[in-house]
């Protein structure tokens, strides 16, 4: 993969062309959202906006809504299509459409592409992902671009290769922070898409989606505990800066307390971006151990995540482990549980 020459104010690192093939004509670029799902400080979404004011056109955000996503059930379906309502309600204040449609990403995103004259793409890590993208950059019309945005620094910039432990990654990741950790402002809509004919499911009504779904049902909603959301994150991450910060770098291994963030869910469906909660976190008053230990877990350890899953290709397999692990739990296979 090619980095493309950066032409809208976003770290070239992040942009990386997954095709060859040109810019076409088109009604409109097409933003194929999959992992990072908000409608702000999300560099795939602000790079489709500024490409298509480049080529005069408006943003059309596309989405894939399957009934088969690996291990998910209603309580995953439900907390993710409760985000979408409002991110595809902050696209429309933005004047851009948003395409909710019934079936596998890919497909989805290469039926929408059909009217596009550029497909950007968000981000993922894990095997089905990279395949989604590599089957709609291998049969799109167009030029597909794959733009990062759910890790504050890139994986392939952070390192080349499989690290070891954190130990490794964390230098490489501290040498580069300063120049990723920047503030990312929307950019301006100039050609508004919301009267353009594209059909989708409504959003309006995420319970009416959700009875439509052959899914697991067995796992219910909390809504009690977590509503979904930008909005909702960044509530309950104001919350946290005020009154649990200070005691973090103590407490968030203590499971007595409840001194932690809570924002796991929502970066996982990347309803938060990681840069928004390290930038609030730089500005944050309170104690640097315990600022540092924050983004010790959010940008390295997390990161380490994403750098095994990238470059180790059966990271879900027993034999990716190291021997010594490996070992001991070959030892302790007839342990009493």
């Amino acid at each position: 993969m090619i980095a493309m020459t950066n032409t809208s104010g976003i770290q070239a690192t992040r942009v990386q062309r997954l095709n060859d093939r040109p810019v076409v004509e088109g009604r409109y670029v097409l933003y194929w959202m999959q992992q990072s799902q908000r409608a702000e400080m999300n560099h795939a979404l602000e790079h489709a906006v500024r490409e298509a004011n480049r080529q005069g056109r408006g943003v059309v955000v596309g989405f894939g809504l399957s009934d088969d996503y690996p291990e998910a059930n209603l309580r995953h379906y439900a907390f993710m299509l409760e985000g979408l309502q409002e991110t595809s309600r902050a696209l429309a204040k933005r004047g851009i459409l948003m395409a909710l449609r019934r079936g596998s990403p890919p497909e989805a995103a290469l039926e929408l592409g059909r009217q596009a004259s550029l497909i950007v793409c968000d981000r993922g890590y894990l095997k089905h992902q990279k395949a989604w993208r590599e089957l709609v950059a291998r049969r799109a019309r167009c030029c597909v671009v794959q733009v990062e945005s759910d890790v504050v620094v890139p994986v392939e910039a952070a390192s080349g290769k499989s690290e070891i432990g954190a130990r490794t990654l964390r230098p490489r990741i501290h040498r580069q922070l300063t120049a990723y950790l920047v503030d990312l402002p929307a950019s301006p809509v100039r050609r508004k898409t919301l009267d353009l004919a594209v059909p989708g499911l409504d959003l309006g009504d995420p319970g009416a989606v959700l009875k439509q779904l052959k899914i697991d049902r067995r796992v219910g909603p909390v809504p009690r505990f977590f509503k979904a959301g930008t909005s909702e994150a960044k509530r309950r991450f104001a919350g946290f800066i005020a009154e649990r910060l200070a005691r973090y770098d103590q407490n968030h291994n203590q499971p007595q307390t409840d001194d932690i963030s809570h924002m796991s869910p929502y970066l996982h469906f990347g309803q938060v971006a990681p840069l928004y909660l390290a930038l609030e976190i730089a500005k944050a008053p309170a104690p640097p151990e315990a600022k540092k230990a924050f983004l010790e877990e959010l940008i390295v350890r997390r990161e380490l995540a994403c750098n095994l899953t990238h470059f180790t290709a059966d990271y879900d397999m027993f034999g990716c482990l190291p021997n010594w692990a490996q070992q001991s739990l070959a030892e302790h296979r007839r342990d009493r549980r």
